[in-house]
């Protein structure tokens, strides 16, 4: 299945999945979907690109280890559980602070915090094991 279609639309197809990942993330404490979701169709754009154009340029798109990108998120996602008990409420209670940027006031919570963890540990676990799977080297 490597044809010259596939492997010129993969680029393009995986830019769409991995930005349709990122709406997916956004909306999901709000609405159906967030991290885990969204981290799914990430890791599934990876393996759309991986079998396009082999494992070395997604290695190289990547920029990080996808196991030390599944590090990274956890390491969000227990901190998303560590500012609540900083703040004298049980685990994993939700906060939100309201910043202003730019005079627009911008809700940001625990919540998307944790979210955004369970997103990048999912990417980076299931990709570790997709690129696992597609070495070329067996």
């Amino acid at each position: 299945m490597n044809t010259v279609i596939f492997r010129t639309l993969a680029p393009f197809l995986t830019a769409l999945m991995l930005l349709f990942s990122v709406f997916v993330l956004l909306r999901g404490h709000n609405e159906p979907g967030g991290g885990f979701i969204g981290g799914l169709i990430a890791a599934a754009a990876m393996a759309i690109y991986g079998v396009a154009r082999g494992i070395q340029p997604v290695r190289e798109a990547l920029w990080f280890h996808p196991m030390a990108i599944a590090a990274f998120g956890l390491l969000l996602a227990c901190v998303a559980g560590l500012v609540s008990m900083l703040a004298a409420v049980p685990f994993l209670t939700g906060l939100w602070i309201y910043p202003s940027l730019f005079g627009v006031e911008v809700p940001l919570s625990t919540v998307m915090l944790f979210d955004l963890g369970v997103y990048l540990v999912v990417v980076g676990a299931i990709t570790s094991i997709a690129l696992a799977l597609e070495r070329e080297d067996i």
